[in-house]
């Protein structure tokens, strides 16, 4: 019942007279922690969460004592935990704690990955920011900001607040958000050399001399070079990111090369499952048309011979609903074979997610290479025993989540796990 009663109330009056106040009540009660930190936030549709990882294994590297908090995982004092919340940022209580906590464990620098909702909400009132990063923009969360342009505003927030800002010159309308900067602050571009220059940049990490292959990439910056073993075009832009942060910080180019050159994926990106059947298997976080685009474009330069790419990926339930049907059309021009199915439905009619998604899928033969698969074990079980030796089996939308959320439940859930059994079951 309180799931629908608070849909009645305006999103702009909760956060007025709800989330400021409780803001401004946990900024109080630990003490504004975050003076006595150099603090870094970095928020985007996509590849925020590698990029806040790589940023702080770079300064990890050059010796300085850094708290992450991310999608993932909370670091601090040495301790690792996982973020099985679901939630990027968490509460403005939560947030101030983590701070206070790490300026007990000796921390001097935090690493923030910040969502729009949580910028929308005030959750990171009184939280001053060193340097604020923006990956990029696509659609995402419209069922809360309801426009692309307040889903814009939102992530602005952050560049207004920040001493330095940090900003993809290639993604959509840059300008936008170069300008959306506190008066006197410093900025720094990033991207590739073929992307438009920005004359006022106190720092350029632009890539140049591009190599892609089945072992990761290189590239130069500023006449550094660097070799990432994580693979694709879009793990070069985190990493140009990362490497623009780290420099307002005093890290040279150099230290981040020898840093990144160590840096290994994440659990949930891009992440292959090994097997016994000659297949590549890849579990991936990918929620957005945006980030699909970029996966599937990633896996056909991949693909062995004749091998097939086949799709298990579903929706989450209570929503962004319109992106649905492009989603469906994104995955079904790039894949051989699609199998729909359930990722977080919470209280949304599972069958009425995948059909929304199955509005953008077109020239598919249900049954034949177009399955609705409900049970997401059972999608996996069926992708896995329809996939022959050279095949490329693609599970997306959990990454390395531990649990599915189902109304108020949250069952226990690991695509990579389910996947093991599966092929086990298999053998």
């Amino acid at each position: 019942m309180l799931h629908f009663l608070k849909k009645l109330i305006p999103q702009s009056v909760k956060n007025v007279f709800y989330h400021l106040p409780v803001a401004v009540c946990a900024a109080f009660w630990y003490g504004f922690p975050g003076r006595r930190l150099m603090v870094v936030g970095v928020t985007g549709t996509d590849g925020k969460t590698t990029t806040a990882h790589m940023l702080t294994h770079i300064l990890e590297r050059s010796g300085k004592k850094v708290s992450l908090a991310s999608t993932i995982a909370f670091r601090s004092g040495g301790e690792s935990q996982v973020n099985a919340t679901k939630y990027t940022t968490l509460s403005a209580f939560f947030v101030q704690k983590f701070l206070r906590d790490a300026v007990r464990s000796g921390v001097t620098y935090v690493v923030l990955e910040v969502s729009s909702h949580a910028l929308d909400q005030y959750r990171l009132w009184g939280v001053p920011f060193v340097v604020g990063a923006i990956t990029n923009v696509t659609r995402e969360h419209l069922d809360y900001h309801q426009t692309m342009g307040a889903y814009r505003r939102s992530k602005r927030r952050l560049l207004e607040r920040s001493l330095c800002v940090v900003v993809n010159g290639g993604m959509e309308n840059p300008q936008e958000f170069w300008t959306a900067t506190m008066h006197g602050s410093e900025k720094s571009v990033y991207g590739f050399s073929d992307e438009k220059d920005f004359s006022d940049a106190a720092i350029r990490a632009i890539a140049s001399s591009v190599v892609l292959d089945l072992s990761g990439s290189r590239f130069v910056v500023s006449g550094v070079d660097f070799r990432l073993s994580l693979l694709g075009r879009f793990n070069i832009e985190n990493a140009l990111c990362s490497v623009s942060c780290a420099r307002f910080l005093g890290v040279s180019f150099e230290e981040s090369a020898q840093a990144l050159s160590s840096f290994a994926p994440l659990p949930g990106r891009m992440e292959f499952v090994p097997n016994d059947r000659g297949l590549s298997i890849v579990v991936d976080y990918a929620v957005t048309p945006h980030s699909l685009v970029l996966l599937y474009d990633l896996l056909h330069d991949l693909r062995r011979g004749a091998g097939r790419v086949i799709a298990v990926f579903g929706a989450c339930g209570d929503r962004d609903r319109g992106k649905r049907p492009e989603m469906g059309r994104v995955v079904s021009e790039r894949a051989d074979v699609v199998v729909l199915t359930d990722e977080d439905p919470y209280f949304e009619n599972p069958k009425r997610i995948l059909n929304d998604i199955a509005k953008g899928i077109t020239g598919r033969r249900e049954m034949v290479d177009f399955f609705r698969i409900m049970d997401r074990r059972e999608a996996i079980a069926k992708a896995l025993l329809l996939a022959r030796t050279g095949d490329i089996v693609v599970v997306t939308g959990k990454g390395a989540e531990e649990t599915m959320a189902v109304r108020d439940d949250r069952l226990p859930w690991n695509d990579r796990q389910v996947i093991e059994e599966e092929l086990k079951k298999l053998n």
